[in-house]
């Protein structure tokens, strides 16, 4: 009886379609994580800018002397803005352990041979969206708290 020491073609080109489907798998996780980081934006962005106007038109309304007292609405805008920029660095971060952890396996298996490393993994635009309203929110909370920056 013949040993068989080399793969048949139809099982070379199922190790193959196999190898690329796993790399593929392996973007397709990684945009599902840019989706996961833009819910986690657009609900921060909304939580920022939420409060970013309560805060502005109560303070527009206490200059044009129709109100006196705006501590709580003031206070109110403050924490919405604060809990808008908590969530996003809370996203970030876990967007950039996960991502580090993909690339990780990514790599091993590289190295292995049991996928393919032909397809770029480029640093992700949505992180760099969120790395910036970041500091959006960040700048709207000091130009609240200590009336600075330019949104004051």
């Amino acid at each position: 009886m013949e040993e068989v020491t080399s793969r048949s073609d139809p099982d070379q080109i199922s190790v193959e379609l196999s190898s690329r489907r796993t790399g593929m798998s392996f973007q397709r996780t990684r945009m599902s994580a840019d989706r996961t980081l833009m819910s986690v934006i657009r609900t921060s962005l909304s939580l920022i800018s939420f409060g970013f106007t309560i805060f502005q038109v109560f303070q527009k309304l206490r200059e044009a002397g129709s109100i006196t007292r705006t501590a709580a609405p003031h206070n109110f805008g403050v924490t919405l803005v604060a809990l808008g920029i908590a969530m996003l660095v809370f996203g970030i971060i876990y967007h950039v352990q996960f991502m580090l952890g993909l690339r990780r396996e990514r790599g091993d298996m590289i190295e292995s041979g049991l996928i393919h490393g032909e397809s770029k993994y480029p640093l992700s635009f949505t992180l760099i969206t969120a790395v910036l309203l970041l500091l959006i929110g960040v700048m709207a909370i000091m130009s609240m708290v200590f009336n600075i920056g330019p949104f004051g």
